[in-house]
């Protein structure tokens, strides 16, 4: 009974939140400046809270693992967390999964960030915008820091130290017109890593997942050669309200379009498992099974097929 409630929940939701799509009034428009406008009536209606959660206790899980994914933007399935990166030509409210979390980071909707998956070290307002650019040094502060025998300093990821080359401009050593800082675009982002719990609640009897965590991925535009570099990681139930008013096109009906909480929560996506929880630090696959993609997938399928198959097991036994 519970279950069905809960679908029945999610389903008006979705009903619910479609009324606030910026081509609401679209057929009823005198003016271009109309569309989008919503009456008392459709704002009265149109709830922005996602769908709660609700409490799980610990001892209504009786199993559980908690595993890391990629969502390669360039499937087309996960298209429409990349598009549209081009928001000028757009009549309509659409933005990108990265577009809505900036814009949502700027006005401090979403303050929960983190510099890892562990959630462990905060990142302040400020700190998240220096992620948001790249940082590049010319040619000719290169030659600056030859001449006077500085080597430039890496951080863990593998790009320039931020900290050490502000530090190098704030003494001199280095012009602050060599210092390059291109911000980073939707048209960057390669894919989304996210971290997310898979249980079994034996309260409901049934096979749950709950999303933890997100974090965009761009290359390292000063890495030589340029590696992926997680920008920042963003826990994921402060980020739901935010996600929820903006909405996702649906390439099947546009008058129904659906929210990036429900793409989300709901695993529309195609993912790759990179990463489960292990005795071994949480290594990732590819640390164990190296220069190999074709094994790594199988791994992933493994890894994948244990989850999916505990419920099934369960119930065989």
């Amino acid at each position: 009974m519970n279950s069905k409630v809960t679908i029945l929940l999610f389903v008006l939701s979705l009903l619910i939140s479609e009324i606030g799509f910026a081509q609401a009034n679209l057929l009823n428009a005198r003016v271009p400046q109309d569309v989008g406008q919503l009456n008392e009536k459709q704002k009265n209606a149109n709830d922005e809270d996602p769908l709660p959660y609700g409490y799980v206790d610990d001892r209504d899980i009786l199993w559980s693992k908690t595993i890391w994914e990629r969502i390669d933007v360039d499937e087309r399935v996960n298209f429409p967390y990349y598009y549209p990166i081009d928001t000028l030509k757009l009549s309509s409210g659409r933005r990108s999964l990265f577009h809505t979390f900036v814009a949502n980071l700027k006005s401090r909707n979403i303050i929960e960030v983190y510099e890892d998956d562990a959630f462990k070290v905060k990142l302040t307002y400020k700190e998240v915008l220096n992620n948001l650019k790249a940082l590049k040094i010319t040619p000719g502060g290169v030659d600056q820091l030859n001449e006077q025998l500085i080597e430039i300093k890496l951080n863990d990821a593998g790009g320039i130290d931020r900290n050490y080359i502000y530090s190098l401009r704030d003494q001199g050593l280095l012009n602050e017109d060599f210092i390059e800082e291109p911000e980073i675009t939707a048209e960057e982002i390669v894919e989304y890593r996210i971290k997310g719990t898979w249980y079994f609640n034996k309260r409901l009897g049934e096979l749950k997942y709950r999303l933890l965590g997100i974090a965009p991925v761009a290359y390292e535009l000063a890495g030589d050669p340029p590696e992926l570099m997680e920008l920042f990681w963003i826990w994921f139930p402060d980020a739901r309200k935010s996600l929820n008013t903006s909405k996702v096109f649906n390439e099947g009906n546009s008058s129904k379009p659906i929210t990036f909480d429900a793409m989300l929560n709901s695993r529309r996506f195609s993912g790759f498992i990179y990463k489960e929880e292990n005795v071994y630090e949480d290594r990732e696959i590819e640390k164990y099974i190296q220069k190999d993609a074709l094994r790594q997938l199988l791994e992933s399928e493994r890894i994948k097929n244990v989850i999916l198959d505990y419920e099934l097991d369960l119930w065989n036994n």
